[in-house]
């Protein structure tokens, strides 16, 4: 078993300074960080088809480590769900919830109408 402990570290240990960056000192390598500070983007999308009721969208912008965004949906019983949320440096994701709307529900004897159709 000794010898299998043994192959399995090697391997770890090659399969790790392959990862490091070229020209990068022993000492660099070990303490790297893969933060992504440098990010910027911005996006946002939105769906609305009657025919099927969907209607959904998203939109996000990043800037470092600072990121915020919201996303939306239309539920099955009629109220429309958004979700606002932030991510700051070490933070967390942090999201607020929010519904608009009244839920609705068939009432059973239309549900049960169409059942028999």
């Amino acid at each position: 078993m000794y010898p299998k402990v043994l192959l399995v570290a090697l391997a770890f240990a090659a399969l790790a300074s392959t990862y490091a960056a070229p020209g990068a000192s022993s000492e660099e390598r070990s303490f790297e960080s893969y933060e992504s500070s440098e990010a910027q983007y911005s996006f946002n999308y939105a769906v609305k088809d009657e025919s099927s009721e969907n209607d959904f969208g998203h939109q996000e912008t990043r800037d470092g480590d600072n990121t915020q965004g919201s996303y939306y949906v239309q539920l099955p019983d009629g109220r429309l769900q958004t979700v606002k949320y932030y991510v700051d440096g070490d933070s967390g994701y942090v999201a607020e919830v929010s519904y608009q709307g009244e839920a609705r529900f068939p009432d059973s004897a239309s549900y049960e109408s169409n059942e028999s159709k």
